[in-house]
């Protein structure tokens, strides 16, 4: 197929990129910066947030990978105006340019009644996805690990230089990661399975970790000896405040820790990794077997 793929310069959007090349689609990434896509890539200038210019991007293609999204709010990119006035404007560019199937990347828990907003704006770009009257496929992931990643990778960086690792709330809370070339894959087979249309999938890992075992693994993987801080909830809630200030207000970043993330931590991120599995062919491997890249 001729692929049109937005935030294909991303840490996940590169390798759903080069899956869908590797499986012998034309690959067009929609991207707004200057960054140039992974080779065998074409590229076209737009953004999600301005309707002008998304219909000529669309035209010629056959499906839409859509993975644009944001963790954090600064600016003008708000969650609403990124999750679901980006996935309405694409959406009604694909349609007029006669696309007929889309591909959604979403987040594991995203849903209507959601703590923070970041699910609550995931799960309305859901919805208009389903009453898009196109051929549609919703994936789910749950953190996303790999070279490059914004968890692990951060927690690495940390204790390279800090003595401690902070175990927000106790570090309890559950998790599925799943490697980011898993979830490429599941793209790339989402795109061509018909079982897949008018699904929705949890793409996530074979195992469940606390965050306490996620910092444990990383420190094994790297040979560090760390100490492991529990972190109160109201503490961690003053420092997600104030990196929202220093951060979003002042150096214009996306902050390291916010109060969404903050509220999404109060439950377990995890999910059914089965249907993916049937559907999608994807088996999604082991988080401490996948963390070799950390040693490298």
């Amino acid at each position: 197929m001729k692929v049109l793929v937005t935030g294909g310069s991303g840490f996940v959007g590169r390798r759903v990129v080069a899956a869908l090349l590797a499986s012998g689609h034309s690959v067009r990434v929609l991207a707004r910066g200057t960054r140039a896509p992974i080779d065998g890539a074409e590229r076209v200038q737009a953004s999600v947030l301005e309707p002008a210019g998304l219909v000529e991007a669309c035209r010629g293609c056959e499906a839409v990978v859509h993975l644009v999204g944001i963790i954090s709010e600064v600016g003008d990119q708000t969650y609403e105006r990124v999750h679901v006035d980006g996935t309405r404007h694409l959406l009604e560019a694909a349609r007029a340019a006669g696309v007929r199937r889309w591909v959604q990347m979403s987040a594991l828990g995203a849903r209507a009644e959601g703590r923070a907003r970041y699910q609550r704006t995931k799960a309305a770009a859901e919805d208009l996805v389903r009453s898009s009257g196109l051929a549609w496929t919703i994936l789910r992931p749950s953190i996303v690990y790999g070279v490059g990643d914004g968890f692990v990778n951060f927690f690495e960086r940390m204790s390279r230089w800090s003595p401690v690792l902070p175990l927000i709330g106790g570090g309890g809370m559950q998790f599925q990661p799943i490697a980011v070339d898993a979830v490429a894959r599941c793209f790339a087979a989402a795109l061509v399975r018909p079982e897949s249309i008018g699904r929705t999938y949890d793409v996530c890992g074979a195992e469940r970790v606390t965050l306490r075992e996620v910092m444990e693994a990383i420190l094994r993987v790297t040979g560090r000896r760390r100490w492991l801080l529990p972190v109160p909830w109201v503490v961690a809630g003053f420092q997600a405040v104030v990196a929202e200030w220093v951060f979003g207000w002042v150096l214009r970043r996306p902050p390291p820790l916010n109060r969404d993330q903050l509220l999404m931590l109060l439950e377990d991120n995890v999910g059914d990794p089965g249907p993916m599995r049937r559907d999608l062919g994807v088996e999604p491997g082991v988080f401490r077997e996948g963390l070799g890249f950390l040693a490298a």
